[in-house]
């Protein structure tokens, strides 16, 4: 087994102190941050699975996401994130009907990482409550998360209640989550999807720059 499978296994495990050993290894050596940080990612997404099978409870999911939160701050040096930038407020929740939120968590680290200004709304969110906080905070980027199938029709829902509150014009929106692709995004009415992190953060840098 290498590392990065030990890694993910910890990960998915819940083993705090195999993680901080690993991660402490990783970063003396100068390792692949991208690579290590979607090992955890992949251990997270078992998490969420073993959630969803009833082996894992709410409280378990919010430690895993914790754990890998404070993995990502410590691999901050190798990750190359250009701290000292001052970027756009960004927008992010996760859609009516779903719960998830460890890799919407996941990503506003990174965003902040960057240099990003990040309002999360959280889970389960109407889509009148990304109505009110564009309204309020007038974001240039919303991100939209959901990890359920049954989150693609809210995704729309949110972006045409946005659309209809003439909100639309000069704000971009990502979808992210297992359930998104090119043609969920075109469904929902998006301008950008992904389901890697660290790859959704250049889609936000390319758009602040």
């Amino acid at each position: 087994m290498t590392e990065l499978d030990l890694l993910r296994k910890s990960v998915a495990d819940l083993e705090e102190d195999a993680v901080l050993e690993i991660l402490k290894g990783f970063i003396q050596n100068g390792g692949d941050a991208q690579k290590v940080l979607e090992a955890c990612q992949e251990g997270l997404k078992q998490v969420g699975d073993r959630f969803d099978a009833g082996e894992y409870f709410v409280g378990d999911l919010i430690f895993a996401g914790e754990l890998v939160d404070s993995s990502m701050k410590k691999l901050q040096p190798l990750l190359g994130m250009d701290t000292g930038s001052q970027r756009c407020l960004v927008l992010l929740g996760t859609v009516e009907g779903d719960v998830h939120d460890i890799g919407k968590n996941i990503l506003k680290t990174l965003l902040e990482i960057s240099g990003f200004k990040v309002e999360d709304l959280g889970i389960d969110q109407k889509p009148l409550a990304f109505v009110d906080a564009v309204r309020e905070h007038h974001p240039q980027i919303l991100g939209l998360s959901g990890v359920l199938t049954l989150a693609i029709p809210s995704m729309k829902r949110t972006v045409d209640a946005i659309t209809e509150a003439g909100l639309r014009e000069g704000l971009k929106i990502i979808i992210g989550g297992n359930a998104v692709d090119e043609k969920i995004c075109h469904y929902v009415g998006a301008d950008a999807w992904n389901k890697n992190a660290v790859e959704a953060v250049n889609i936000y840098k390319s758009w602040s720059a």
